[in-house]
């Protein structure tokens, strides 16, 4: 069995393929996914059958709540916005971005890391195919490694660094999908999709579901999540 780390894993198309990628470098994962609020719970299914279908060692699921700060159309009453074909998102962070989401999800990473002794976790943020969100980007996770290293007693008393692996940070969502296929990850078990319907079917029309359906046409493929509606 390989070392530990901790695979952040939303049950999404990018944290799939990482939990994929770290499995194949021989890592013994622990997937930490979090029920925040978020405006609906297909993504914790979603996660689940992902961590069960990739082999996880375990799949921990932390209870918090974000609703508390709101400002988010993810967990607040705020509408997801829709866009119709050739149709593109209006410039600027969108009302999609969760406060301090990834800071607060990589600080729970850093503590269970921590306790268990594993000095990596990985993250599948992107920077090209993406949202635009700020937590997404090199200099962001760079800048969380390098306190990370200064904040826990594992690292201050006996050397343990932790190392933040963003191995999809530069890909674009068609390599993203490529990689995942021949790590063979199942992507119609994934849940991508900020506004499904109350049946948990994904919308087809929101950024995160266009950016999907972009990487699978690129490879002249369909999104069997979509295939699925």
């Amino acid at each position: 069995m390989g070392s530990d780390a901790v695979v952040l894993l939303s049950g999404g198309l990018d944290s799939s393929t990482v939990l994929a990628y770290a499995n194949s470098e021989g890592r013994r994962c622990h997937a930490l996914s979090f029920s925040y609020g978020q405006r609906h719970s297909v993504e914790l299914e979603a996660a689940k059958k992902v961590a069960t279908a990739l082999g996880a060692y375990r799949h921990l699921v932390a209870d918090i709540d974000l609703r508390i700060f709101g400002h988010s159309a993810l967990t607040a009453d705020i509408a997801v916005p829709h866009f119709g074909a050739g149709e593109e998102p209006p410039e600027g962070i969108p009302v999609t971005y969760v406060p301090a989401r990834n800071t607060i999800f990589l600080s729970y990473a850093l503590a269970l890391a921590e306790t268990i002794g594993a000095q990596e976790i990985f993250l599948g943020v992107n920077a090209l195919d993406y949202s635009g969100y700020p937590d997404c980007r090199p200099a962001y996770i760079e800048a969380f490694e390098q306190m990370a290293n200064l904040a826990t007693k594992a690292a201050v008393e006996a050397g343990q660094r932790v190392s933040i692996r963003a191995p999809l940070i530069s890909m674009t969502k068609a390599e993203i999908i490529s990689l995942g296929l021949r790590l063979g990850v199942d992507y119609s078990l994934t849940h991508s999709c900020y506004d499904p319907s109350p049946k948990g079917t994904p919308c087809g029309t929101c950024d995160s579901c266009r950016l999907r359906a972009r990487g699978f046409a690129a490879l002249g493929l369909e999104d069997p999540a979509l295939v699925r509606r």
